[in-house]
């Protein structure tokens, strides 16, 4: 059995290397004493260089959507054929396709969009598990930090198709949508897929945040729930259409 490996931006870190915390932990906690290249200061240099790495690399993409959903989905599953579907038809309709180049919804994205001749895009992040990016990014990024790699996504997308998936994907879905309400970005479509998934959530928001006040009604109106393929595909609208294009 081979030994686990993490990437740590360009550095793959195995045996008793591994066993280092995170990017993002490090940051996060507080150490007196650290060494000179653990301190904040420095940080700032290697935080700049993830965003000037990512703005590089991505600064010539068409216009694209990003398709998020749980890695574990199994490749058997409806909903894997499904993303891989909408990665297809989304190219298909010149769109560049973006995931977190794992596997599950994001293979399958990918996937879908690789075999239509379209842009495969991966934002890799490190883990404390080696995810891997898969064979079906044919352009891959991989960060330390997640807000860095979350600023991608939301300045290179026109839009989110969010399939099923965890906390990962919940935390997407909600900051787009924060930034959305907020006015942060623009018009900016999003596309819950999978009505089984999705309506106990909405109905929750409806029924005791909207009830208490807590969010507007015209906030429920920022997604569009779906369970038809080419209406999810639809709603991104057209290559170049939105402002985040």
């Amino acid at each position: 059995m081979s030994e686990p490996k993490r990437r740590q931006g360009a550095v793959l870190l195995g045996g008793r290397e591994h066993s280092q915390p995170t990017a993002d932990q490090s940051l996060l906690q507080h150490h007196r004493g650290s060494a000179w290249n653990q301190r904040d200061p420095w940080r700032v240099l290697r935080i700049q260089s993830e965003f000037v790495e990512g703005f590089d690399a991505l600064s010539h993409l068409e216009p694209a959507v990003s398709v998020f959903g749980s890695a574990r989905t199994p490749v058997d599953s409806p909903m894997y054929e499904a993303a891989e579907r909408i990665g297809g038809l989304l190219a298909q309709r010149g769109f560049a396709v973006i995931t977190g180049g794992g596997p599950g919804v994001m293979q399958a994205a990918n996937k879908g969009a690789h075999g239509a001749d379209g842009c495969s895009v991966g934002l890799g992040i490190e883990l404390p598990h080696e995810q891997g990016m898969n064979d079906y990014v044919n352009l891959g990024v991989n960060f330390r930090y997640f807000f860095a790699r979350k600023t991608m996504f939301l300045k290179y997308s026109q839009g989110f198709i969010t399939m099923p998936g965890g906390f990962g994907t919940l935390d997407e879905l909600f900051e787009a949508l924060t930034l959305i309400q907020t006015g942060k970005v623009g018009h900016f479509p999003v596309v819950l897929f999978g009505s089984a998934y999705w309506s106990p959530l909405l109905a929750w928001v409806r029924d005791t945040v909207l009830e208490g006040g807590y969010v507007a009604a015209a906030d429920l109106e920022l997604v569009t729930l779906t369970d038809d393929i080419e209406e999810a595909v639809a709603a991104m609208g057209e290559p170049g259409q939105f402002g985040n294009a």
